[in-house]
């Protein structure tokens, strides 16, 4: 999944010199610090940010609305909005939550997942799907990646399930906008009986076979952070065919109160403050609305980048057949980390932000030195981690910035 994002921090400026040009801190597309190129080494042009949230005058008269109501907590907006996008991934629950992490450990105590159990992972994700893990008492176990798609290898997967027997589910993470081959990793996880919890918190819209994520595992788990593909401000939530599953849910983000009790004293469970409020969803139901219009813009900035970038020695996104891509990110992948480097700093001198997602992965991590399959041998993924970057390719990038970013690479390899 979550929640710079694509969920989250500082990775944009991992790995960058101490002599590029001085940059001023963003908003990062997950959450923590993300920097915006400046430079008196070149004549300026225009500055290409990395995301850049799109919030209409609708949006914000709904907040309004919202704040003259006077009901800012979990209350009807906020139903409503569960309701909805439900039905926009076509499943029969959805349960909101103030982020996409709470979704994510909030969905793993609904599985029941605690001490002793261990769950199959990514390490090529931002740390938040392993942390939701460990905040249950579990054990992440990772998985290596299709080099393709950046996403669980299912054929990995299979090798670490016939290695140990403490495996109670899979969270796949559909990175950078394309999920993960959810077919092979269901079939996998129905002759194991485990669940299947979609990290899909950069993947709203994406399908596969066209059916849309969300409802392709036994639920799934989206954030709304700003740079998502929508946004709510901060805000995540748990979609499902299982009621069981939605119940605990809802439970859980609710101090443990029993089902249908909002603000009452009957704790029946151990459970969090993880619910969204109402400002949150009334600015989530516009930007649901709005999804599909974002999700087309993406796609029409990566078909873009594929022309033009055709004939140059990079890799570009790889979308199976029957995939539907929504580009949370358009990464690029060099053949060497120098030249990750050079590429960088070319589209720097052009005021071009880029970012690298994700470097180190999870379990070269120092959070994850005491973490039992942290030692694991997982050279696609550490491969992956050296080599990607990812370019401009939000809804709100006009031809002048894309052309920009395109000239910027060119002018890098000398075309």
């Amino acid at each position: 999944m979550t929640e710079k994002s694509p969920d989250d921090p500082t990775e944009s400026e991992a790995k960058r010199d101490t002599d590029r040009p001085i940059r001023r801190d963003r908003t990062a597309p997950d959450g923590g610090t993300e920097a915006r190129t400046e430079t008196s080494a070149v004549e300026p042009v225009d500055d290409v940010p990395i995301a850049d949230p799109d919030l209409s005058s609708t949006e914000i008269e709904r907040v309004r609305a919202v704040l003259e109501d006077g009901m800012l907590a979990d209350g009807p907006e906020v139903r409503a909005f569960e309701g909805e996008f439900a039905g926009f991934c076509r499943t029969q629950a959805a349960v909101a939550t103030s982020n996409g992490t709470t979704a994510l450990h909030a969905a793993l105590e609904a599985f029941g997942v605690g001490e002793g159990d261990a769950v199959v992972t990514s390490p090529f994700s931002f740390v938040a799907s392993a942390n939701a893990i460990r905040l249950t008492g579990a054990t992440p176990v990772f998985a290596d990646i299709d080099p393709d798609t950046y996403t669980l290898d299912p054929t990995a997967v299979e090798r670490v399930l016939a290695e140990r027997d403490d495996i109670v589910g899979l969270l796949p993470v559909h990175l950078y906008g394309l999920p993960a081959r959810m077919p092979a990793l269901c079939d996998l996880a129905e002759e194991h009986d485990l669940f299947v919890l979609e990290d899909a918190c950069q993947a709203h819209g994406a399908t596969v076979d066209g059916k849309r994520v969300g409802g392709l595992g036994d639920a799934a788990c989206f954030s709304f952070y700003p740079t998502k593909n929508m946004t709510t401000g901060e805000g995540g939530i748990v979609t499902t065919d299982r009621e069981d599953v939605a119940e605990s849910v809802r439970q859980y983000v609710n101090h443990g109160r029993a089902p249908g009790e909002t603000g009452g004293y009957d704790h029946v469970a151990l459970g969090h403050n993880y619910r969204m409020t109402s400002l949150a969803a009334a600015i989530g139901r516009v930007q649901l609305q709005r999804l599909l219009e974002f999700n087309e813009a993406r796609r029409e900035h990566a078909a873009s980048y594929d022309d033009q970038f055709a004939e140059l020695p990079l890799e570009t996104p790889t979308v199976p057949e029957g995939y539907g891509h929504v580009y949370h990110q358009y990464t690029v992948r060099t053949e060497d980390p120098a030249e990750r480097g050079a590429l960088a700093d070319a589209l720097a001198e052009r005021n071009v932000d880029s970012a690298i997602y994700y470097d180190p992965p999870i379990h070269r991590q120092s959070a994850y030195e005491t973490v039992s399959t942290a030692a694991a041998s997982l050279p696609e993924a550490e491969r992956a981690a050296e080599t990607v970057l990812s370019v401009p390719v939000h809804p709100g990038l006009s031809e002048r910035e894309r052309r920009t970013v395109v000239e910027a690479v060119h002018d890098h390899f000398n075309l």
